[in-house]
């Protein structure tokens, strides 16, 4: 294994599959990506409102949300750096365009899934379409969480 592919949105179970593919890379010394999509909220059809979700400030701030998740990684005995990409857009597509040519996608899941599946719309997702095996990383208080 060579390159690891994570997405982050900041959330608990994105931090809990960011600490986990770090484990894995530092095992098997892979390349680590973290992958942070964002995009610009519906804010209804009046002008003004829509003139409020200015693109370089929502930019900032997804560049600011990545670099929180990453900073309190334990990045010691990486191969590598943990390389940080910020993509404007949807996140499955910007997870799936992120994991072509690496030989693993992980993903966090916050554990909204329907019964007992853990997957939420962005696992659903990017299992249906990834160029690669993909990982969910369970919420902390799945039964089948170690």
């Amino acid at each position: 294994m060579e390159h690891i592919v994570v997405g982050v949105d900041g959330s608990k179970a994105s931090h809990r599959a960011l600490a986990w593919v770090v484990e894995l890379a530092r095992a098997t010394r892979a390349i680590v990506q973290v992958v942070h999509a964002w995009t610009i909220p519906a804010l209804g059809a009046d002008p003004f409102t829509q003139a409020l979700a200015d693109s370089r400030t929502l930019e900032t701030q997804a560049r600011r949300e990545l670099r929180l998740v990453v900073e309190v990684a334990d990045e010691r005995g990486l191969v590598s750096p943990i390389e940080c990409t910020v993509v404007r857009g949807e996140p499955v597509r910007a997870l799936l365009d992120a994991a072509k040519g690496a030989d693993l996608l992980v993903v966090g899941s916050r554990g909204l899934g329907d019964g007992d599946a853990p997957a939420g719309s962005v696992s659903h997702g990017v299992i249906g379409g990834a160029p690669c095996p993909v990982v969910v990383v369970p919420p902390e208080d799945h039964p089948e969480t170690p």
